[in-house]
């Protein structure tokens, strides 16, 4: 992810909603610590949305429709709680942005941030790598 925005935050609480501007990706919260996990969503994704000739919708081929479904399943969109200028997520929860095309090109995400500034005008250094 090419950040160009100031990479300190000056928020203490607050909320972090990114959304992919695409239709066939998706973004989830999930289990972060098993390098299965996101394997085994994406097999349990293809078993609700194979590829075949099931769906009208072919104009990008045949992945393109299956993409689209998976995509409404997961979202295209989050609302990331934030705590003292980090993610307050679980121990073993990350981001997750799911690319649904058996090969998509470059997405666009965007952030909107919302909260509380920090009384002192400080600012925290950024809780998301680079």
């Amino acid at each position: 992810m090419d950040c160009k925005a100031d990479k300190r935050v000056p928020l203490l609480n607050s909320l972090w909603s990114p959304a992919v501007l695409h239709t066939s990706a998706s973004l989830t919260i999930n289990e972060n610590a098993s390098p299965e996990v996101p394997l085994d969503l994406n097999d349990a994704l293809n078993r609700l949305a194979p590829e075949g000739p099931f769906y009208r919708h072919d104009d990008e081929g045949s992945d393109d429709m299956p993409a689209h479904v998976k995509s409404s399943l997961m979202g295209p969109s989050l609302t990331v709680p934030v705590a003292r200028g980090r993610f307050a997520l679980g121990t073993w929860q990350g981001i997750y942005l799911n690319e649904h095309r058996n090969m998509g090109g470059p997405r666009s995400l965007v952030i909107t941030v919302q909260g509380q500034t920090r009384e002192d005008g400080r600012k925290y250094a950024p809780a998301w790598h680079t």
